[in-house]
């Protein structure tokens, strides 16, 4: 997909967030749980963060990853283990709230098979994964003026899907 292809990201609606989140709490039976810690889609684009969404909702997809750079950029907090996020989908639309359960940084060439699968992307192999990480990050991280190497400090997320809702 070449970046005239890529349909740039909508605005996220607060008030949709809010009650997409009520409907979660409501549905744990007056289970308390700490708030969200972050929402957004996965990707860059409608048409990546629409496919990515899919893979989560109907898929095999339960790991991500992002440069550290991003979230230093973008002020976001590294996700610990147990923060609950919700995952938009291209519209800007909550799908799903997500439950971390494993996080680690690394190098980008230090991620593994295993990742790579959970990842559920591609065909999920690690040489599929680095190829497409690393496409997305030569595209992404210069825009934020960071150099793209295949040693970028990686952020590795592993997650459970907790709610969804069509």
């Amino acid at each position: 997909m070449g970046d005239a292809d890529r349909t740039p990201l909508p605005r996220i609606e607060d008030d949709a967030v809010e009650a997409f989140w009520a409907r979660f709490v409501a549905s744990l039976d007056g289970t308390a749980i700490a708030p969200f810690t972050y929402v957004g889609p996965f990707g860059d684009s409608v048409e990546l963060a629409d496919e990515l969404i899919e893979l989560i909702l109907h898929g095999p997809k339960r790991a991500t990853a992002g440069a550290l750079v991003e979230y230093e950029a973008s002020d976001d907090p590294l996700p610990v283990v147990g923060d609950r996020w919700i995952a938009c989908d291209g519209r800007g639309m909550a799908r799903a709230v997500l439950r971390t359960t494993d996080v680690r940084v690394g190098p980008l060439s230090s991620v593994d098979e295993a990742f790579a699968w959970d990842e559920g992307e591609g065909d999920r192999t690690r040489a599929d994964w680095l190829r497409m990480h690393s496409a997305y990050f030569e595209r992404a991280l210069p825009a934020m003026g960071e150099p793209y190497h295949d040693e970028i400090e990686t952020v590795f997320e592993r997650f459970e899907l907790e709610y969804s809702e069509p």
